[in-house]
């Protein structure tokens, strides 16, 4: 329990006192949901969603990250339909779940903002609790996985290992088996959706705020529908994305280290004979190969900063509160920097 929480939401305040968990005179909370070929599982998870916050002032915000199956066409009709506000955002292509997960926050007007899976393996059950927490003072409530059912042993072993990775390298703490899915103050929303940064890791950014944070335990239920839409190759692209971005340090400092360990090693391998000396040019081989990989990785991250592309570009806009679905031109972009 920080000894002093964060005061306000959005600008109306809150409750401090942590034993208190009254609501404020008014508030919204924004559920916000990155969406790739969803249509499977979307209509489920709109009907949850419903139920878990009949008592909860709540707005609705899709992002459809370029999907090729029915996903569009049923936010839009989730939009037309009436008794809520739903709002849907649409890329032109597949721009990542980081950088649908930020278009969602850029659009989310409510107080506080839950971001989640469609998936159904985040439940919207879990909301309430969430927002009674932010009641009590919390800028940032994270959910956080017990159990991951429907997983592979490989993908739970590697997920492990990956986040106790990223503690150990990170210069913030980082929060343990914890994703995406958490409730953001007003104010944390607001500094994330300022950040110019194009390979944005919002885990690594949201500890790095600093804000007021806790975590509620649940176990993760299996997807809905369909299959992960997170393959080997977008894993490991997420991997290097939060290490680069919260390990800045450390990994700069590897080609010291190799360095130092290849001369050794050499020195120890010439005193053995011919074999040391066979030995010694591919060891230093590996070493100067391993820190020009690393090396490469960052003037990769800083080549697409200095790009200056936006991190998405939006296609299409529908909005049940104006009844309307809007086209973008071509050439407007919804641009963070």
């Amino acid at each position: 329990m920080p000894t002093t929480p964060h005061p306000t939401a959005g600008g109306v305040p809150i409750a401090t006192d942590p034993s208190s968990a009254a609501p404020p005179r008014s508030f919204l909370i924004s559920v916000v949901l990155p969406c790739y070929n969803e249509d499977q599982v979307l209509l489920r998870t709109h009907e949850r969603i419903a139920r878990a916050l009949h008592d909860v002032p709540h707005e609705i915000v899709y992002v459809d990250d370029g999907s090729t199956d029915g996903t569009w066409p049923l936010i839009q009709q989730l939009a037309a339909a009436p008794g809520r506000t739903v709002r849907g955002v649409r890329f032109s292509r597949n721009f990542g779940h980081q950088a649908a997960a930020l278009a969602g926050l850029a659009e989310a007007t409510g107080d506080a903002a839950v971001l989640m899976d469609a998936d159904l393996q985040d439940p919207p059950e879990l909301i309430p609790s969430m927002t009674e927490q932010w009641f009590k003072g919390w800028s940032i409530v994270s959910a956080r996985r017990a159990t991951r059912h429907g997983e592979t042993p490989l993908k739970k072993s590697t997920a492990y290992l990956y986040y106790r990775l990223l503690a150990r390298l990170s210069d913030q703490p980082v929060a343990l088996d914890t994703g995406d899915f958490r409730l953001l103050d007003r104010k944390v929303v607001d500094f994330l959706t300022s950040l110019g940064e194009k390979e944005l890791f919002l885990r690594g950014a949201i500890s790095w705020t600093g804000f007021p944070e806790t975590s509620i335990t649940y176990e993760r239920d299996a997807r809905g529908a369909g299959t992960t839409k997170y393959t080997l190759r977008k894993m490991l692209a997420l991997s290097r994305t939060g290490i680069l971005a919260g390990a800045a340090g450390l990994p700069l400092r590897i080609p010291t280290y190799v360095g130092a360990a290849s001369l050794l090693g050499a020195g120890a391998a010439l005193a053995c004979g011919r074999g040391g000396r066979a030995a010694a040019p591919l060891g230093a081989f590996g070493a100067q190969s391993l820190a020009c990989g690393v090396l490469g990785e960052y003037l990769l991250s800083v080549f697409r900063q200095v790009q200056g592309r936006p991190p998405y570009l939006v296609m299409e806009r529908t909005d049940s509160s104006r009844g309307t679905t809007e086209k973008a031109p071509a050439a407007r972009v919804k641009e963070l920097a």
